[in-house]
């Protein structure tokens, strides 16, 4: 069994009480025997899957511009819920997350069907040139969620309803960055 394959079997055997715990001690540093970022990751998907999304665990994939050039691009995992198919890039860290992630969201977004969401997690948040470049990324659609968002869907169970309730207010307002904590109680 690979790394990856041990990594799905430990999330899969969390329900929500334990992936609260886990994500807990996440957040707090204390989380062994994880690759930098994947445990976030993981967690992220686990949570869709326990309400009921199919999930695609992290995948390397292969991109070809041209016949001679070929890059591999690393996908933390897809979400399919409610008519949504959304890739997943996960940033684990207490620092706000800067543009690179979006930029690199943007560009895999453009090689796949317009109806895909892109979704990113920040335990850390997001920097103001974020905020204002993410309303500039037309026509791909990203939903960005903060650490204090993942927290509260993990307490609430919340994470298909949260997502729905982003893309709707991405749809009527046109921005992907909204806090949904509110309406997702």
């Amino acid at each position: 069994m690979g790394i990856e394959d041990a990594y799905k079997s430990r999330i899969r055997a969390m329900g929500w009480a334990r992936l609260r715990a886990f994500h807990e001690r996440l957040v707090e540093g204390r989380v062994e025997g994880w690759e930098p970022g994947k445990a976030f990751e993981y967690l992220v998907l686990r949570a869709f899957e326990l309400e009921g999304a199919t999930v695609t665990w992290p995948y390397i994939t292969n991109v070809s511009l041209s016949e001679s050039v070929g890059e591999t691009e690393q996908i933390d995992g897809a979400v399919y819920v409610d008519g949504l198919a959304c890739i997943v890039e996960a940033k684990d860290t207490a620092a706000t997350v800067d543009i690179a992630p979006i930029a690199k969201m943007r560009n895999q977004l453009l090689r796949r069907p317009s109806s895909t969401v892109g979704l990113i997690f920040s335990r850390g948040g997001y920097s103001r040139p974020v905020t204002t470049l993410v309303k500039f990324v037309a026509p791909q659609t990203l939903l960005l969620w903060t650490g204090k968002e993942v927290a509260h869907a993990l307490k609430h169970r919340t994470f298909r309803k949260g997502l729905n309730e982003k893309y709707r207010r991405s749809i009527e307002q046109g921005l992907g960055l909204h806090d949904v904590l509110e309406s997702n109680t």
